[in-house]
């Protein structure tokens, strides 16, 4: 278009010749017509790039979350995949434009300093010197928002997590009066947030300064030693106008590299975390047959085994302990346990899954009739179904309507009942192996008691392994595992360890105290 507008003066305009000057104005007009299509065009070809690399982001982590399985929660908070599907996934996006319009950009850098120099080698030597310039001058700009950012982004995740598991529990917090701690908690967290942002903030508002202004001050510069060439003769008043359009298209491109370079930024922290999540290694389903007969579960690395046929309770003043033994017995976590003298990890998945069940305390429930959610995956038999929520006590659920609705979450539960439901779902399973994390946590002493009392009864003959600290269920147990710092520091009977054992005494005394 410069060129175009030189000619028209040069040729047309200057010399007073009508002829020429209505012809290049023309192609001023037609070439303006086709920049309108070609950035249109370039608009909407940016956009399907960034969605498309946005949503292929968002379906890659969806996939690998969903091939991840139960394993999920054990291994990355659902705050962080949250974070992942909503911002990261985005950035990602907008950095996927960078190779194409950066490389326009340059392209364009390059053909106005050419036809710079063939009107003036000097100003050429202004443009080839003033671009590499800016880009040094941003760089510790851009280096310094890409560290800053990536604590931003680490902060950002586990806040997300903190509010996603305050959100899941709020009906819990608020029966216990604990919603206004974990506000407090989350109010103090987001400050901290706030001001990692405005750390962030800092370079990043100086690159976006200089991206509007570095190009401003380049184009003053050139024009000012255009000027002065013009003044002295040395170019045309149309070759002026031409380096005026050069240089004021030059600001574009200019201008577009400086916020590459600040979208490349973010778009490698969140590439970084994207790739870090779907670098969870996935579970391989294929391995040896089980063992044809019942076996015994081994965890070396805390030293519990858990036999068939009998009721293995696991007791430690940290739950999580006995939870992360469970999670071994059952294959969510690698370790080097065995089944029936042979490793688990290396036996078929399906297999595992089907004849040892881990029954987590917050594990999901479906939106359902209570028969579909108490059947799970198995086909709905009401007997049985009966059977089952009469072990886990949870009659008063429905009343006996096996027809009552369940909603998602069960959130038209209280918290004892929808883990009494979890409970039945699990004994309606009735896998070879049955383990449970702490399945009478949320209701009274009563319920618990009948529980304990109905679970054993139930599963006799087959084995089931418990994490628990209540007294009630640890009495019904043929075998206790005492954990001390995730290892078992003593077995025996409840009793036994009662008369034997002073820590797991003073353990199971202040949970019967509370």
């Amino acid at each position: 278009m410069p060129w175009l507008l030189t000619q028209a003066i040069d040729r047309g305009l200057t010399p007073r010749r009508a002829g020429p000057l209505v012809a290049w104005a023309a192609a001023v007009l037609v070439m303006g017509l086709v920049n309108a299509v070609l950035g249109i065009l370039r608009h909407r070809n940016m956009t399907k790039l960034r969605l498309a690399a946005a949503l292929r982001t968002a379906d890659l982590v969806l996939t690998h979350a969903t091939r991840l399985g139960a394993s999920l929660p054990r291994r990355i908070t659902a705050g962080e995949v949250v974070t992942i599907g909503i911002s990261d996934v985005w950035l990602i996006g907008r950095a996927m434009n960078v190779a194409g319009i950066g490389i326009a950009c340059l392209c364009s850098c390059a053909v106005v300093a050419t036809m710079l120099y063939r009107t003036a080698p000097a100003l050429a030597l202004v443009v080839a010197l003033g671009v590499p310039g800016f880009g040094l001058l941003i760089t510790p700009l851009l280096l310094a928002t890409q560290r800053a950012g990536s604590r931003y982004r680490e902060r950002q995740g586990a806040l997300n997590a903190r509010l996603v598991d305050v959100l899941g529990g709020l009906r819990v917090l608020n029966g216990l009066g604990g919603a206004d701690t974990h506000l407090a908690r989350y109010v103090r967290d987001s400050t901290t947030l706030r001001d990692q942002g405005y750390r962030v903030g800092r370079p990043a508002s100086w690159v976006g300064a200089l991206g509007d202004g570095l190009p401003m001050v380049f184009l003053a510069a050139v024009i000012w030693v255009a000027a002065r060439m013009a003044a002295r003769g040395e170019i045309t008043v149309g070759q002026l106008v031409g380096v005026y359009g050069y240089t004021a298209l030059l600001v574009v491109p200019i201008s577009v590299l400086i916020f590459c370079g600040f979208d490349l930024t973010y778009g490698l922290v969140a590439a970084r975390r994207v790739i870090s999540f779907l670098g969870l290694p996935l579970e391989d389903p294929a391995g040896d047959a089980g063992p044809p007969a019942p076996g015994g579960l081994h965890d070396p690395v805390s030293g519990v085994t858990a036999e068939p046929g009998r009721l293995t309770a696991l007791a430690g003043a940290r739950p999580a302990d006995a939870v992360e033994v469970l999670d071994r017995l059952g294959r969510y976590l690698p370790g080097d346990t065995t089944w029936a003298g042979r490793r688990l990890d290396t036996l078929a998945r399906d297999t595992v899954r089907e004849r040892i069940l881990v029954a987590e305390n917050g594990a999901d429930l479906f939106a359902g009739s209570l028969r579909d959610v108490v059947a799970g995956r198995h086909d709905p038999d009401d007997d049985l179904i009966r059977t089952a929520i009469d072990t886990a006590v949870a009659g008063d659920v429905a009343g006996g309507d096996l027809d009552h609705p369940v909603e998602w979450g069960g959130r038209n539960l209280s918290g004892g009942q929808r883990q009494r439901v979890r409970l039945a779902r699990a004994v309606h399973a009735d896998p070879e192996m049955l383990l449970l994390a702490e399945p009478t946590s949320a209701v009274d002493a009563h319920t618990e008691s009948a529980i304990a009392e109905r679970l054993a009864r139930h599963r006799a003959g087959r084995g089931t392994v418990v994490a628990t600290t209540s007294p009630v269920l640890l009495e019904q147990a043929d075998t206790v595992h005492y954990l001390v710092d995730g290892r078992v520091a003593a077995t025996g009977t409840h009793h036994e360890l009662l008369t034997a054992e002073p820590g797991y005494r003073a353990l199971v005394t202040r949970v019967f105290a509370g």
